[in-house]
């Protein structure tokens, strides 16, 4: 999953609340009609940040790979599906910012959507293109339909409810193989770390395993309680959250990779069993936190991604139900 970091970066960046106290951040204040000063300086701001994301993610990822004829490729059943997860999460998060930013500007909710489901949609597509010319991988038709599902979730919210009911949010921990697992390649002549394999798919440095670890996050729906049930007297920004995650996970379909020296590894499956992971927990909907800095919740809305620790009751197709007191 080659999630358009610096992408999200911009789109927070776009971001403006909607706060009504009058403070130093008046500035922040979305226009009552289009202000052509604001709607033309986001956009310029957003297609050279959009042109230097896109050149860095080249490099990045696709510059030391050979450059093919454009070609499809399937991978539906890869990973089991949490990279297709990621694309849903992605999708939607930039189609919620980018609406927030159109707003500020002054565009009406009609034209805002539209520009947010669009744009969403097209930053996405600039990484299905890029794939579609890689030898290493190809454009992928079901990276796209989650791309739409995760657009659409935004856009159907804000167009029948006026507000985000239930959000796609992401967590992680940072678990990792023990540094003694080993495994003996299948000719018995070499080992191999376990924690080097998972290191290599996944990266080693926070940010990147954060929204890259297929083996630790878990992508949820946190689901306002406060809005489908207006009477209650729990806090409005209680959320009640189901979340979808996979463990041992090292490869796409299997466990089973070759090193650089054409050495074969295979993971033992009663060790390693690859398996999905349900979870039922709490959560907070950080956009419902009352507060009179706009600043603040400027913060807060951006940040309203990340799925908050909570304790959750697990279920898994190894056929074990667990509880964790604290869950991230």
């Amino acid at each position: 999953m080659r999630l358009p970091l610096i992408l999200l970066f911009f789109l927070s960046f776009c971001y403006r609340s909607h706060a009504q106290v009058n403070d130093r951040w008046q500035w922040m204040e979305p226009a009552d009609t289009l202000n052509k000063k604001r709607f033309w300086g986001s956009l310029g701001t957003g297609a050279a940040i959009y042109s230097g994301a896109a050149l860095g993610l080249y490099h990045a990822w696709y510059k030391d790979f050979e450059l093919t004829k454009f070609r499809t490729f399937d991978d539906l059943r890869e990973w089991q599906q949490m990279d297709k997860m990621g694309h849903l999460l992605t999708t939607y998060t930039e189609s919620r910012l980018l609406y927030d930013g159109a707003r500020w500007t002054g565009l009406d909710k009609k034209r805002s959507l539209w520009l947010a489901g669009a744009a969403g949609m097209f930053l996405q597509s600039t990484v299905e293109i890029m794939d579609g010319f890689s030898a290493e991988w190809g454009f992928s038709w079901s990276d796209m339909g989650f791309n739409a599902l995760g657009m659409g979730a935004f856009v159907a919210q804000e167009a029948f409810w006026d507000e985000q009911r239930i959000s796609l949010k992401i967590s992680t921990n940072r678990r990792l193989p023990s540094p003694d697992e080993f495994v003996l390649s299948t000719d018995g002549s070499v080992t191999a770390s376990v924690r080097e394999r998972h290191i290599a798919l996944y990266g080693r440095s926070i940010p990147e395993r954060f929204l890259k670890d297929y083996n630790t996050m878990t992508i949820w729906a946190s689901a306002n309680i406060s809005a489908f049930a207006p009477k209650t007297r729990l806090p409005r920004w209680l959320n009640i959250a189901v979340g979808y995650g996979s463990a041992n996970l090292y490869g796409g379909f299997g466990n089973s990779w070759t090193d650089d020296e054409g050495y074969t590894f295979n993971l033992p499956a009663q060790d390693y069993e690859r398996y999905r992971e349900f979870y039922l927990s709490f959560d907070v909907d950080l956009k419902r936190i009352p507060t009179r800095r706009r600043f603040l919740r400027s913060v807060l809305s951006i940040l309203n991604f990340i799925k908050i620790s909570a304790p959750a009751l697990e279920y898994n197709t190894a056929g074990k139900l667990r509880f964790h007191p604290i869950f991230f």
